[in-house]
């Protein structure tokens, strides 16, 4: 079974690229248009890596102070799910354009147990671990577009699109 949420009020991003092979990163630093990078979240070390490699892409991208701020939030709590809840896997970043608008589109994947209840995962408070329980459901808040695509047993895949104000 197969179970997907999309934020209320927002479309769906289209999926990107699957996860390189073995390595760390691949791909430039911060994400280029049209160009994914993508990130190995295999260690505690790999987390600081994708943190870093995403603050580069929102400066990039032009985004605000703000901004970039909540895209490194959104990127840092999926990259920690996805190494603690999933085993591992790994963070693809790409710059979008749209209306004269860049984006950054976060694809975070993992082949870990997959989500049993995702609506009760998006619910703060909600945790299978030693953290709040507020990780996932913030990240989509602090997103404009959210989407989670999930297969007990095969893994799961988190899309996230934060849109410049310019």
């Amino acid at each position: 079974m197969t179970d997907e949420v999309v934020a209320p009020g927002r479309s769906r991003p289209a999926p990107r690229q699957a996860p390189g092979p073995t390595g760390r990163s691949h791909g430039m630093s911060g994400a280029s248009p049209g160009m994914p990078s993508v990130h190995e979240v295999r260690t505690e070390e790999d987390l600081l890596v994708v943190r870093h490699a995403v603050r580069a892409a929102t400066l990039n991208c032009g985004f605000s102070l703000i901004d970039q701020t909540r895209v490194v939030t959104a990127a840092s709590e999926l990259a920690r799910n996805t190494y603690i809840h999933g085993g591992g896997g790994s963070m693809a970043l790409e710059r979008l354009s749209r209306h004269g608008r860049s984006g950054l589109l976060l694809v975070a994947r993992d082949e870990g147990p997959g989500i049993a209840d995702v609506e009760q995962a998006l619910e703060d408070g909600y945790t299978t671990g030693a953290g709040l329980g507020h990780g996932l459901g913030g990240a989509r808040r602090l997103m404009h577009e959210f989407r989670i695509h999930t297969e007990p047993g095969v893994g799961t895949t988190v899309s996230a699109i934060r849109w410049t104000e310019r």
